[in-house]
């Protein structure tokens, strides 16, 4: 069994400070926040971008102040961690919007929600046919690593399809994202589903959304999962009454693999096993 990976969703577009007040918004949030993490054991930092008003957006002149930012405190702090940009921070963005920056800047992994949901039930979240082989196509001939983020069983079936096609490549990198509403519930039922209609050779990471955050983690690790997610982006409590930070929701991931008897991967060790060159 390989070391696993422990991923922080340091943002996200819905999350507010009210509902989690250590969340980072700024730049220089987010950039501290993603420098902590990795000083506590994540490997890989998902990042989305504010704009002024708090509320999540493409911009890409945002991404490119958090990325070399981010690139520069690394090297500042001798930390490494493999940068993971959305391509999903705004319901309103274009698909080219959504993509800029994945050509700008060339991060390790970029988020590819590989089918279209009612997200929230309060809006269509659109990954439409054409965007979702351009974004492919984008990913590959930038050398960025797809990261395919799954909230329910269809969209398992459309990757097969785009790995069939060659918009995506084996060996595929799975995000099982569950208890969305609009997606398949936080259960260990679903993750095991799931995780039986993943292609042999793959590797893939887990997270519950709220109150499914502890139960998916628990129930990942003991499936062997490559990783692990966790941050402000998916659970802004610790346990009920009691806010999270995204460093104490990696501390807390990195006690319960070492107690599942998993070491920790390095972000190098994540580069290997995800097969991403430096």
């Amino acid at each position: 069994m390989d070391k696993v990976i422990i991923s922080v969703a340091l943002t996200g577009a819905i999350t507010s400070k009210e509902e989690a007040p250590a969340l980072p918004v700024t730049t220089e949030e987010i950039i501290q926040d993603a420098i902590a993490c990795a000083k506590a054991g994540a490997s890989i930092a998902h990042i989305h971008v504010r704009d002024e008003n708090g509320l999540g957006t493409m911009d890409i002149q945002r991404f490119r102040e958090v990325f070399h930012g981010l690139k520069k405190a690394l090297a500042e702090e001798k930390q490494d961690i493999l940068i993971n940009l959305t391509t999903s921070g705004a319901i309103d963005a274009t698909d080219e919007d959504r993509m800029a920056h994945v050509k700008d800047l060339k991060p390790d992994l970029c988020s590819y929600d590989v089918g279209s949901l009612n997200w929230l039930n309060t809006s269509v979240f659109i990954n439409s046919p054409p965007f979702l082989e351009a974004l492919g196509k984008c990913a590959q001939e930038n050398g960025v690593k797809p990261e395919i983020e799954i909230f329910d069983g269809g969209m398992i079936e459309n990757a097969a399809y785009y790995l069939k096609k060659g918009i995506l490549q084996a060996p595929a990198f799975y995000q099982i994202v569950l208890g969305a509403a609009g997606g398949l519930s936080g259960t260990v039922e679903n993750l095991v589903f799931l995780r039986s209609k993943l292609p042999k050779g793959s590797r893939f990471s887990a997270s519950g959304i709220g109150k499914a955050h502890l139960p998916i983690m628990l129930a990942a690790l003991a499936m062997g999962a490559d990783g692990i997610r966790v941050g402000l982006e998916d659970n802004a409590l610790l346990s009920k009454g009691v806010p999270a930070t995204n460093v104490k929701q990696v501390e807390r991931a990195v006690a319960a693999a070492k107690l599942a008897g998993r070491e920790i991967a390095s972000a190098e060790d994540a580069r290997r096993i995800l097969d991403i060159k430096k």
